[in-house]
């Protein structure tokens, strides 16, 4: 039985496998596009069939860039080192106290130990 990953998987494959066949065939023979009457210049197609991509990869690139900028900007700052490591001192400084109260209880036996 295939799940429903896997089935959205082969779709994308398939849709993607069959759009780089019909680029690399319409980049290089772009006369079956006039034959089948969507264009009416070979220097037409080429151009659309390159720019086309090209427009969406840099709209995605300047959308993963603007969305970096935003989350940089929208990023409270860390706390400076000095900070957490006072934090961190002072918890070790509270949790002595409490080992030392730990090692006067009798300790449990475990299973194999019996």
């Amino acid at each position: 039985m295939v799940s429903k990953d896997q089935t959205i998987g082969g779709v994308i494959f398939l849709v993607c496998v069959v759009i780089a066949i019909f680029y690399v065939v319409t980049l290089f023979y772009p006369d079956w596009m006039l034959n089948v009457g969507w264009v009416s210049d070979k220097g037409g197609v080429r151009f659309w069939i390159i720019a086309v991509p090209v427009f969406i990869a840099f709209i995605a690139v300047m959308g993963i860039g603007a969305w970096i900028g935003w989350t940089m900007a929208t990023t409270p700052p860390p706390k400076p080192i000095e900070e957490i490591t006072s934090e961190i001192e002072e918890k070790k400084e509270e949790t002595v106290p409490e080992e030392a109260a730990e090692e006067e209880k009798p300790k449990r036996k475990k299973k194999s130990e019996k």
